[in-house]
């Protein structure tokens, strides 16, 4: 015979389901992976390659493209793991996450994915432009496509992966009618191709013989096709780069040296650099690639030095 409060302490009392529910927001921006945020900073690409972050306008707009990238992608996060939620469970790993664990119901999360991937290329229409909502529109139902189906599809699933960075790459330039360079599309396209096929070689090395324990699609790709897959997207990405460099020619104005020009150095600097990982297998999540090896930072920090000479003409 329980002891009267006791109700109140066990997993079915009102105690618990009052913590469960305001524990809940802090859930759902766990399952939106606010880590990989980070990546949607790629709008900001365009617009600074073409040298237009000199105004308070542009930074504000590109500030809400952010935003709204964000949202969509957490959008797909939102669903993602409202509809693996049961193989989740199963995971030694994404058992952990917020829907799997139960923390977050899965019709709350389908709910706020759903709300989410409406808002977000609505928004865009009414505070940038039309071909900005295309875009996340189709940001969105690419992933999403993703989600349910493509990324059991070989090949296929490394396409959409890539083309998902790209369209962060492209948005900043949509969004301010900036004309985009077909150099800067093929170095990013191919730039992002490199570190998710990088990524995934790292993680065929890794579950090597573990058979089930992997994601069934890692079986299906040999080491071999996925090594040469990032080796062949490095090559190609930094030849667009250099072709990108050289297009604008030498030294213009007042500038003392051919800074854009010089900017290929540390960019091939880089891209040999993750190389190094991607060769050991430990070329996990890019983003803590970068910011895990202080020489890679470094290197990373002249780029953009140099590139920032370039654009204002120094």
């Amino acid at each position: 015979m329980t002891e009267p409060g006791t109700a109140l302490l066990d997993g079915a009392g009102p105690v618990s389901a009052a913590r469960r529910l305001l524990a809940l927001p802090g859930g759902l921006v766990r399952t939106a992976r606010p880590r990989q945020w980070v990546k949607n900073l790629l709008v900001v690409a365009a617009p600074a390659a073409a040298g237009r972050l000199t105004s308070a306008h542009v930074i504000a707009q590109l500030s809400m493209v952010f935003v709204l990238f964000t949202a969509a992608a957490s959008a797909v996060y939102l669903i993602n793991d409202a509809r693996d939620a049961e193989a989740d469970r199963a995971h030694p790993d994404k058992c952990h996450r917020p829907v799997a664990a139960g923390r977050v119901p899965v019709g709350v999360a389908y709910a706020a994915g759903g709300v989410l991937a409406v808002l977000a290329p609505l928004a865009a229409a009414l505070t940038c432009n039309t071909m900005t909502a295309t875009l996340l529109t189709g940001y969105v139902v690419m992933q999403l496509a993703y989600c349910v189906k493509l990324k059991h599809v070989l090949v296929v699933d490394l396409v959409v992966v890539t083309t998902g960075f790209l369209m962060r790459a492209m948005t900043g330039g949509v969004a301010l009618g900036i004309p985009l360079s077909r150099w800067f599309l093929i170095t990013a396209g191919f730039g992002a191709l490199f570190m998710v096929s990088a990524k995934r070689y790292s993680e065929a090395l890794q579950m090597e013989g573990r058979g089930a324990a992997t994601r069934s699609l890692l079986n299906a790709y040999t080491t071999g096709y996925l090594r040469f897959v990032w080796q062949l997207a490095a090559g190609v990405a930094v030849l667009a780069y250099c072709m990108w460099a050289l297009e604008s020619g030498g030294v213009s104005n007042g500038s003392l040296l051919p800074w854009r020009q010089l900017s290929m150095v540390p960019f091939i600097g880089a891209i040999l650099r993750y190389a190094v990982f991607a060769d050991r297998g430990s070329a996990g999540a890019p983003e803590d690639v970068v910011l895990r090896d202080r020489a890679l930072a470094v290197i990373g920090l002249a780029w953009i030095t140099m590139y920032a000479l370039a654009v204002a003409d120094l």
